[in-house]
């Protein structure tokens, strides 16, 4: 039987990939965009407008969703976007609208699904959201506590849903060629005893992405999730995981000491 799947940010990015890919591969998919009028014309699968930082966008949602399909087997969050700053230099406000989208959007759009999946006693529920909901690393403080933050729920969830047959499981992408680093909203604070720090790890984070592989692995993560019958939770994706998870879990003094010699060696 043909499955129907829902995916946010599916207009680009990891999230366009996945979605044409499944769309290849036979399933029935519906993407959503804030602007879906700008994509939907060279795209093979349908989109449906959706802001997830909007309470009104994201409330009339589940209507016009299922004015298209009758069933929904699989929802795959993946909207987001980036702040890019260190801690004390990004204003308070940046960092809540951060969690506005990432955390409370991906929240509360899941939220407005789960009746529909309890009601049909099945579903999977998969969230991509990073490596940096793992670890943490210098000029993302916000961005990586919003993922960590998508952890801890959906690790929850995954319990409180299981009598109704829907499954959680969270996809964790290391760096991996995007657009996410070249769309990611800056702080515009300086603070001037930060200023070799900032210029040291704002090096490293651009190697990491100019090196980065492409996307793919991601995708097949995705895919292998839905098609498993009862997938686990975690998925860390990219060369070497496991052995930073290892290392930040039982050696963390010298995680941190080859993070930081990495930092202060960027050119």
């Amino acid at each position: 039987m043909k499955q129907t799947i829902l995916i946010t940010g599916a207009s680009s990015g990891i999230g366009l990939l996945i979605a044409n890919q499944l769309h290849k591969n036979g399933f029935t998919v519906i993407g959503t965009s804030r602007d879906p009028e700008k994509h939907k014309a060279n795209l093979p699968f349908k989109l449906l407008e959706l802001d997830i930082s909007s309470e009104s966008s994201i409330e009339s949602f589940s209507e016009r969703l299922f004015s298209q399909i009758d069933t929904l087997d699989v929802l795959i969050n993946n909207a987001g976007y980036l702040v890019r700053g260190l801690a004390e230099e990004t204003p308070i406000e940046l960092g809540r609208e951060q969690f506005e989208t990432n955390f409370w959007g991906t929240v509360k759009l899941t939220n407005q699904l789960l009746p529909f999946f309890r009601k049909q006693r099945y579903g999977k529920i998969i969230t991509v959201g990073s490596f940096l909901g793992l670890i943490g690393l210098p000029n993302v403080a916000y961005y990586s506590a919003s993922k960590h933050s998508l952890e801890g729920y959906f690790k929850v969830l995954r319990f409180e849903l299981n009598e109704f047959n829907i499954k959680v499981s969270m996809v964790e992408p290391l760096a991996f060629k995007t657009n996410i680093g070249n769309n990611a909203v800056p702080s515009k604070i300086k603070i001037n005893d930060y200023d070799l720090f900032r210029k040291q790890s704002e090096t490293f984070s651009k190697n990491l992405f100019d090196k980065a592989p492409s996307p793919e692995p991601v995708v097949n993560t995705v895919i292998d999730i839905i098609q498993q019958k009862d997938p686990k939770f975690n998925f860390p994706v990219g060369k070497k995981a496991s052995f930073i998870l290892t290392m930040q879990h039982y050696a963390y003094k010298a995680f941190e000491n080859s993070i930081l010699k990495d930092i202060r060696n960027s050119k």
